[in-house]
This record gives C-alpha cells, structure tokens and sequence, in this order.
C-alpha cells in the first residue's frame, strides 16, 4: 500500500497533520535555536557500523531486565507530558501500549491521567517522573500515591530548576490545562498575558533550591527505588552513585531545557566509565531508529526510552500507533542485530564493530561493559581503541 507505514519518523508528518498547530510545536519543539534537539538525532549518524559475517543469528535474545523487571527488548517509553493533547484516550491508550509491548512506561508528573487511572489500566510496569515543586508536600503526595498504586521506581528529572526557553511555545501562547495529578491540590492556571503560560506556571512552581542534599529527603519518603534523570557529566554521574541513586538516565530533557549542552549519545560513554556496573545507565534523547538502539548499547546504556516518537504515533493513530512505533523499533533492532552478527549472551567470542568519527569519542583505550540479562550479567566488554583527531573504532566481544 502507498500509504503504508514504513518508518518512525513518518508518524511525525502524520502527527503535523492530526494536531493543532500549538500542540504540535508544544511536542515537537525544543529551547531557543533548537541547537541540542537536532543534535540529539544528528549525532547518531555519526556513529558507523561494521558487522561481523557468518554468525549464526537464526536466534536474536533481545530482551533486558530493569531493576529486576524484565522486558521483552531495551527500548522504554519516556515521561512526556499531557497525553490527551495528543489523543483523547491519552496516557491510558500509551499504558496499554506499553503493556501489550511488554515494556515499562514512565509516567510523567504532568500526565493529563492521574496516577491511579493510569496504573489500573493495565498491567504495564510503570516508574513515575517526579518533578518537585516549592510546596514539598506535593511531591510527597505524588510519590506516595505513586508507591501505592503499583508503581515500581521513581524517577526524579534534575534539570529543571526553572523553565527552558521554549519560542514555540511563547509564540504560541501555549495553555496549560488543569494537571489531573495536581487536582484537590493545587491549580494550574497563573495570571499571565503575555507569552507562554506553561513558561510563567513552570517558573511559580519549580523549586529552584533542589540539589543534591535532597536526595536524602525524598528516600524518607519512598521504599522505592529513586532514578535520577538529567545526568550529563562524569561528575554528575559520580554525585548520583554517592547520594545513593538506583540508576541514571542520560538525558539533556530532549532539547527543552539548556541549549547547547551536548547530544546525549556523546556523552553516554563518559557516564558509563564513571558507573561501572553499580546501576543501570539508561539513554533518552534522539532515538528514532533500531540502529539508534544498537548503538547506544554498544557504548553501555542497559536500555533506551523514546520519547517523541510515542506521542506522534499516539497522536496518528492511538494506542495502536504507539504500539506500532515500539515494534517497529524492536524489529529495527533484531534486523540490525542480525545484520552487524550480535545474537545472544549465549554466544562466545562473537565479535561486532562499530566505527565512529565522532570527536567527542577520543580518549585512550578503555573498557565498557554492555548489559542484556541484568547488571549482574554482562552480556559484552567492549574494548574501545579511540585515537585523537583519528577515526575511532569499538570492538564488542560478547560473553
């Protein structure tokens, strides 16, 4: 058929058609020039690949376990906010997605479902994104109807302590309708009439004074495991592992925050060294295509969430468009696999290569380690042979 469905990208066009023009760009935009939002996609282009032939791959293992949940290939739906701008069945269409998918899904703090609608839908395993405001007592609120609910992790974003630059959605003069989460709590509506009111709400709200030290703070309120999503650096990496987190989430908020700061897959190796294998490491940010999915394996994240392309394919077409976007990336996945000569954790002495240009891979030969089963079992060490100014190559025995 002509109109057949062949890639993920083209449910963005079908997205562009289905929503009003402020939803669209509420979705699709990123901060000021948008400089980090291309380069989160950009980047994985850089990376080459360089298969491996006459390997057996009649049997492709694809799946993963996240802290102790398995799921059924390495590829998460993300927390993005407000589901029924995009459809009106909205988190509930994506949860049931996600639960046919035998995947997890993260349910955004700015979900237009609550918490309990959303875990009684179906029987997906579901982590909650935390945002925490000036008025605590929300995120407690929040995180112990969370626990209660089924929910298995929490996520806390961590770079937020104020809005990004949205133009989009200051042209747009973008509505933030009442959060399902927040009602009986508090309202979203501000007294603004000018620009973006998501923006003027954003800033009344988020507590610029998080840090670290508060960490402790919110493992007093919760038994369940805390991830922390927003980490860029070695450094940063490092201070989660010290305040105790359960994993970390590579992500710069899909473009929407700071500007400028790097494509998550460049900088996905740096916070792996600093990791080790203590927790998993988790890639947001850019992911579009199955050999996206391989190539953020190959340089240490135990799994990847997809964003975006989510809410296009639930804005397209439901929660069938959703379940579409995720097969299509898991069949991607097990095609690439096949291609480059990976199959399982079974097999020994498999070896895959990928080769990258990029000039943020240079640094001395190093050590990773891959995870499929769980991050007690590593499924591959990939030796990384990087020479400054010089192409790079990485080199992944399976074990």
């Amino acid at each position: 058929m002509a109109d057949e469905i062949v890639s993920v990208n083209e449910f963005q066009v079908l997205a562009r058609q289905a929503l009003p023009k402020m939803y669209y760009d509420f979705y699709a935009g990123g901060a000021e020039d948008e400089h980090t939002l291309k380069k989160n996609v950009q980047e994985f282009q850089r990376i080459i690949l360089q298969p491996r032939v006459l390997v057996d791959v009649s049997s492709i293992a694809m799946s993963t376990n996240i802290l102790g949940y398995t799921i059924s290939a390495p590829i998460m739906i993300a927390p993005t906010a407000m589901h029924k701008l995009a459809h009106p069945e909205g988190e509930l269409a994506t949860a049931r997605a996600a639960a046919a998918c035998n995947t997890i899904m993260i349910l955004s703090f700015s979900a237009s479902a609550s918490v309990e609608e959303v875990a009684s839908s179906c029987n997906a395993v579901q982590f909650f994104q935390l945002y925490v405001y000036k008025r605590r007592d929300i995120a407690v609120n929040l995180v112990q109807r969370a626990e209660k609910s089924g929910y298995k992790a929490i996520v806390l974003t961590s770079d937020t302590p104020r809005l990004g630059r949205r133009e989009a959605d200051i042209k747009n003069k973008m509505i933030v309708p009442q959060l399902k989460n927040l009602e009986g709590l508090m309202s979203t509506a501000v007294a603004s009439d000018k620009g973006s009111n998501l923006e003027a709400y954003a800033n009344e709200t988020m507590d610029p004074s998080l840090s670290w030290r508060d960490i402790a703070w919110l493992k007093s309120i919760t038994n369940l495991p805390i991830l922390i999503k927003g980490i860029l650096t070695r450094e940063d990496a490092t201070k989660a592992m010290e305040v105790g987190a359960a994993g970390i989430i590579v992500s710069n908020h899909g473009g929407r925050q700071l500007d400028y700061t790097p494509a998550t897959i460049s900088v996905l190796e740096e916070v792996v060294q600093a990791v080790g294998r203590k927790v998993p490491v988790l890639l947001d940010g850019g992911v579009r295509r199955g050999t996206d999915v391989f190539k953020a394996l190959a340089l240490g994240a135990q799994a990847v969430l997809v964003g975006r392309p989510v809410i296009y394919g639930l804005a397209a077409k439901g929660e069938a468009g959703v379940r579409k976007v995720m097969h299509m990336l898991k069949d991607e996945l097990e095609l690439t696999m096949a291609l480059a000569g990976y199959r399982s954790s079974r097999i020994l002495k498999l070896h895959s290569s990928i080769v990258s240009d990029h000039p943020m891979l240079t640094c001395h030969v190093q050590t990773l380690f891959l995870f499929v089963h769980s991050i007690r079992r590593p499924w591959a060490i990939t030796e990384i042979r990087l020479v400054k100014g010089k192409r790079s190559s990485i080199t992944s025995t399976l074990a």
